[in-house]
């Protein structure tokens, strides 16, 4: 091979190699939910169930995707809770176990309603953590441009409108593990960062 040939792949190379390397350790982009959704109803109730104490969990009714992608009742439930396998699903299954006021809530918000319809508190439970888009360390209730994914560890909730004047309680994650997320909207919920399943 001649110099200048040798001299052209050689710029080639330079040019297309990290190129190569970036496309090879770049995440793959796919929806958890979508994964889900492939799972088997056995599986889904499994992770379902995992959001919760054993005590919760045991008696719970579980909703899992069928295969129209919509949620169905795969298990009946004694206790007045309900889990289903993921959430948010941001960046992995989210799975959240409630009990009737926060399912309210949580139907409200995924239908956009303009605010919870919710009358009493409720209590939910995510013992294997979840995730929330942030911009500028601030919590935002979806995805905007510049927004990015900030994962959260497990935690239990209390969906009611809390408000961080009058309570005097932060709105963002902090040391304390208390928060109030999405102040003030109507969905602003109080956050706790303790492992549900360590409760006695």
């Amino acid at each position: 091979m001649s110099m200048p040939k040798t001299l052209a792949l050689i710029a080639v190379l330079s040019l297309t190699m990290p190129l190569l390397s970036m496309a090879a350790s770049a995440p793959k982009k796919h929806g958890a939910v979508k994964d889900v959704k492939t799972l088997s109803e056995q599986k889904q109730i499994k992770l379902a169930l995992n959001a919760a104490p054993a005590h919760i969990a045991k008696e719970a009714a579980v909703l899992v995707f069928g295969e129209d992608g919509k949620l169905k009742e795969a298990r009946p439930g004694t206790n007045g809770f309900t889990c289903i396998s993921t959430v948010m699903n941001l960046p992995i299954p989210d799975p959240m176990c409630m009990d009737a006021a926060a399912k309210q809530w949580l139907d409200d918000v995924m239908q956009n309603a303009p605010k919870p319809s919710n009358t009493v508190p409720g209590i939910a439970y995510m013992a294997a953590g979840g995730s929330h888009w942030e911009m500028k360390g601030e919590v935002v209730m979806k995805e905007e441009p510049g927004a990015k994914v900030a994962k959260e560890p497990p935690h239990w909730m209390i969906m009611w409108p809390f408000d961080s004047k009058a309570s005097m309680l932060p709105k963002k994650p902090n040391p304390s593990g208390v928060y109030i997320m999405f102040d003030g909207t109507p969905y602003a919920h109080l956050m706790v960062y303790q492992d549900p399943k360590r409760m006695k």
